[in-house]
């Protein structure tokens, strides 16, 4: 059996398990409790769970993501909301040179379990501040876990094994896809140290996560149509990167197009490039093409915001190219 959920839902209903299920666990942030959340997410938890399990916090991130470091330390379970990755920047001290190390600082003595979740991501017109994809900033710190749920079913299991895990683990939610619609197994479960091939292929790789997923899909469709079988890697876990899935499907494919969110300059989408060239050059049958964002704040307006994003046009023409 299965249930139909949507992914803003479906965040809730992971949250809602949580916080039934262990004591420990409560959730914090600006507008999580009688607003119910910046994004709905937590409408109705502080009815059911009151005001010691969702705890409204004022508006200072590092204050709020350092008592968060604090609880974990002092055997809590937070589970910290951040409005937007942007914002999460005022908090990069808690999470990068605290969270990230204290149990190498420690000695291996400390741990911090503490799940920080975030919205990222643009296509909803609220300007630079709101919408950019920092992921892969996060990505690149030593002592962090980082999560990209693309699916309904992700987006409801990848919390507990979050929880479970003795380090921080950063989640980050693409908020243009809160409004998607899927179904969940009933007894699912998701492996948070793996990538997973969305769509099988033999001609070119699409690599990709967050909100870019349902856009490779679509091209893949695209590619289809004329002739091109494409497959979909979303990579769903950027820290630790699975590069054994990865290089399974491009030395299967021999072609690989990587779609990112971030700009391009010194990106996931190069790091993944330079990890394929490393291990498995010779498997390649043209250049690693790469589909980012500009290099340009994220606009306001709507056909600008649409052009500095990857789009499915963009994403066919790169794939099409390594085939021609």
């Amino acid at each position: 059996m299965s249930i139909r959920l949507s992914y803003r839902a479906a965040v809730r209903e992971a949250l809602r398990e949580a916080l039934a299920g262990d004591p420990r666990v409560f959730l914090m942030g600006e507008d999580v409790g009688r607003y119910g959340g910046s994004y709905a997410v937590s409408k109705g938890l502080l009815a059911e769970f009151g005001p010691d399990r969702v705890r409204d916090t004022p508006l200072s991130e590092l204050g709020f993501t350092g008592a968060g470091i604090g609880a974990a330390l002092g055997g809590m379970r937070p589970i910290v909301e951040l409005m937007t990755v942007n914002f999460s920047l005022l908090a990069l001290d808690q999470i990068v040179n605290t969270a990230a190390l204290y149990r190498h600082m420690s000695g291996g003595q400390f741990s911090v379990p503490l799940v920080i979740r975030m919205a990222s991501g643009a296509g909803r017109q609220v300007a630079a501040q709101h919408s950019h994809s920092f992921e892969g900033w996060y990505a690149g710190v030593p002592g962090l876990k980082v999560l990209a749920p693309a699916t309904v079913e992700d987006a409801r299991r990848m919390l507990a094994p979050a929880l479970s895990d003795p380090d921080p683990v950063l989640i980050f939610e693409h908020a243009g896809l809160y409004n998607l619609e899927g179904e969940i197994p009933e007894d699912s479960q998701v492996d948070i140290r793996l990538a997973q091939v969305r769509r099988t292929g033999k001609d070119v790789t699409l690599i990709t996560y967050g909100g870019s997923l349902p856009k490779a899909l679509q091209a893949a469709d695209v590619l289809s149509s004329r002739g091109i079988d494409a497959e979909v890697v979303d990579l769903r876990v950027l820290r630790p990167l699975d590069d054994a899935t990865i290089m399974a499907s491009v030395a299967k494919c021999r072609r690989a197009v990587i779609i990112d969110e971030g700009w391009r300059s010194v990106s996931l989408a190069a790091e993944i490039t330079a990890r394929i060239v490393e291990q498995i050059f010779y498997e390649l049958d043209a250049p690693i093409a790469r589909v980012c964002s500009a290099e340009v704040p994220i606009p306001y307006a709507r056909h600008m915001e649409e052009a500095a994003l990857p789009q499915v046009e963009a994403i066919v023409a790169a794939a099409s190219q390594l085939i021609a």
